[in-house]
Parts: C-alpha cells; sequence; structure tokens
C-alpha cells in the first residue's frame, strides 16, 4: 500500500516569521523539495488586491507543486482574505469549509476534503482554532460532531493544523472520542534516541523551574501497539526559538514510519512556524 508524505504548515500568509519580507518564492522551492503528497495550509491569502504576488496563494502553490487544490475562505477584509487549503497528489473528490467562527475578531472553518488515494477514501480536515480556550472548545467540538456525521470509522481520517493548543489540553478528546493517534506519539524511536531525549528534557526542566506545572505538563497520547506513550507534540513556535506546542497531525488508520518537525534554515526564515512533516502507510 502507498506510504504517504503529508505536511502540515501554517504560511504566515505568505510571509517571513517577522513579516517584513514576502517569502511565497521560497515557500513554493521548501515545499516542493519535500515532495509532499498531501499538504495542509493555514493562513493562506486567497485574495490579496493589494500585492498582487501575494494574491491566490493556494492556487500558486498547487501549480508549482502539480497537485489539486481546495480552499476555505475564513477570514474577509477589504482587499485581502485568507484561510486553509489542501494540496494534494491525489484527486480530490468533495471538499466543504464550515465556518466554526466563535466570534466575529476571529473568523475560523474546518477544511473537509475526501481524497481517492486509489480505491481508498481518505479524509482530511485542515485546521486553524482559536486563541481562546473557551472557543477552541467549542470549535472542537464542531470537530468532533462532524466527523462523527460524516467520516466512517472504517475509513482512515487525517486532521492536521494550527491547532493553537500550547498546553496540550485537547489531545486527551481526540484520543478518547475519535480514536485518533498524533503522530509523533506513534512513530518508531530507537533507545539511544529515546535515552538522549529524556536526558535533554530533564536539563531543561531543571533550568526552568520558574514555568508553572502546566507549561511543562506532558499528555498521555495512544501508541501503535495501544499502550499510552508520554509524548508532548513538537515545538513549532515562533520558528525562529521554537517553544510553543501550536501545530499538530493527527490520524487513524494509517502505520506511521517517519515524523519530524523542520527546523533550522530556510524554515526559520520563511514563516513564525515551522512544518511538520509525517511519512504514513496505508496497511
Amino acid at each position: 500500500m502507498p506510504v504517504l508524505r503529508v505536511v502540515s504548515y501554517n504560511i504566515h500568509k505568505g510571509r517571513s516569521a517577522t513579516g517584513g519580507r514576502e517569502s511565497l518564492a521560497d515557500l513554493r522551492l521548501g515545499l516542493y523539495g519535500l515532495r509532499p503528497d498531501l499538504v495542509f495550509l493555514q493562513e493562506v491569502q486567497g485574495r490579496n488586491q493589494v500585492r498582487g504576488s501575494l494574491d491566490a496563494q493556494h492556487e500558486s502553490l498547487a501549480a508549482a507543486l502539480h497537485m489539486q487544490v481546495a480552499y476555505g475562505c475564513n477570514a474577509v477584509r477589504q482587499s485581502t482574505d485568507h484561510g486553509n487549503a489542501l494540496l494534494s497528489r491525489y484527486p480530490i473528490l468533495y471538499y466543504e469549509n464550515q465556518d466554526v467562527s466563535d466570534h466575529r475578531l476571529e473568523q475560523r472553518g474546518l477544511l473537509h476534503c475526501v481524497v481517492g488515494v486509489g480505491d481508498v477514501p481518505v479524509h482530511c480536515l485542515v485546521v486553524h482554532l482559536g486563541l481562546l480556550a473557551g472557543g477552541r472548545s467549542r470549535q472542537v467540538q464542531a470537530l468532533v460532531d462532524r466527523i462523527s456525521r460524516l467520516v466512517p470509522a472504517h475509513e482512515p481520517l487525517l486532521i492536521a493544523g494550527d491547532f493553537n493548543d500550547w498546553s496540550n489540553r485537547l489531545a486527551p478528546l481526540f484520543v478518547e472520542q475519535l480514536g485518533l493517534v498524533e503522530v509523533f506519539a506513534a512513530a518508531p524511536r530507537g533507545p539511544d534516541e529515546i535515552y538522549r531525549l529524556r536526558r535533554t528534557v530533564s536539563r531543561l526542566r531543571e533550568r526552568l523551574t520558574w514555568l508553572p506545572g502546566q507549561a511543562l505538563r506532558r499528555a498521555p497520547e495512544l501508541a501503535m501497539n495501544g499502550n499510552a506513550r508520554l509524548t508532548p507534540p513538537p515545538r513549532t513556535f515562533p520558528s525562529v526559538f521554537p517553544w510553543l506546542r501550536l501545530d499538530r497531525i493527527y490520524q487513524r488508520g494509517f502505520a506511521v514510519r517517519r515524523a519530524r518537525v523542520l527546523h533550522g534554515s530556510p524554515w526559520k526564515k520563511l514563516s513564525d512556524h515551522a512544518p511538520l512533516v509525517a511519512e504514513l502507510e496505508l496497511p
């Protein structure tokens, strides 16, 4: 069965990490070099009537990567709009954008696409949740309701995007209610890598005793063997010095072969978020 290379990336409306320059051309090159099969994008400008070079970003990226595209417009301004997008190397059979805005100042949506990987329909949901905890809870409930209604339990499911969930409170809900697995919790790890990670985290905790306990709390995720594994999602924001764990890829129905976060050059200059890459195999 095919192995899908999945990317999730908040592209900051095609501007650099600090917002001082355009980065869309370099983004095209960077994503092209990853050779992705599915790209979950957030903060994509579908319209920019002020700067033509930033207009129709989803179409520009899809053309450069030779991929199909679906765009969900969420936030509409006088001269611009932006939202989520899915780029796919496989046919996009269906898509719908559901408005889950919690208030007028934060317009959010769930972009739900069905992609045909051979004869297997794969459900892909691109999300960018709100900044306030109460709004995120309501948006997650809307997500759970949608999946319960429209996604059969036997069909593969991917949810990726910017969850703004720095306290990692959403992970248990996804595991318990939807049977989802965060890819970094399920990715294979060698014993040497685990030892280095634990040693690094231990040293970091000793140096950061001034932080509240909640900031360092790790939530259990479900590993591929069915056991809980204490694995925090990766740090992705800000890209120059990643500290907050905002971006995620959740999956159901795949075997996770590899998961990584892209730090350093050129990624730290292209957006204020670092991209995630996962290799997922359909069994």
